[in-house]
């Protein structure tokens, strides 16, 4: 009656392939900076840009993470509550 939701969970090819391209991603950008034409100060500023957006983009993504997984549970809550009912439901039982 009840239908388990599959915990879906990443392969570690994909978790390799993720961590590689945000590693490739951040040294392309911390090389691209560091060789910029520019007064020191401009590069610190980047610099001080860029780890800021990470931060920012790890936060979002923990945001979203755990917005989905509160509504599953809430989502699963109301279902274990339905099939309580629905088993302690008697259809012959009088009124």
């Amino acid at each position: 009656m009840s239908d388990t939701p599959v915990k879906q969970q990443g392969t570690a090819a994909f978790y390799g392939q993720a961590v590689a391209s945000f590693a490739v991603a951040l040294a392309a950008t911390a090389i691209g900076i560091f060789n910029l034409q520019a007064d020191a100060w401009v590069r610190a500023f980047l610099g001080i840009a860029v780890l800021y957006l990470v931060t920012s983009a790890f936060t979002l993504a923990k945001v979203i993470r755990d917005r989905q997984e509160a509504g599953q549970i809430v989502s699963r809550v109301d279902q274990a509550r339905l099939e309580k009912l629905l088993a302690e439901h008697d259809p012959f039982e009088k009124l």
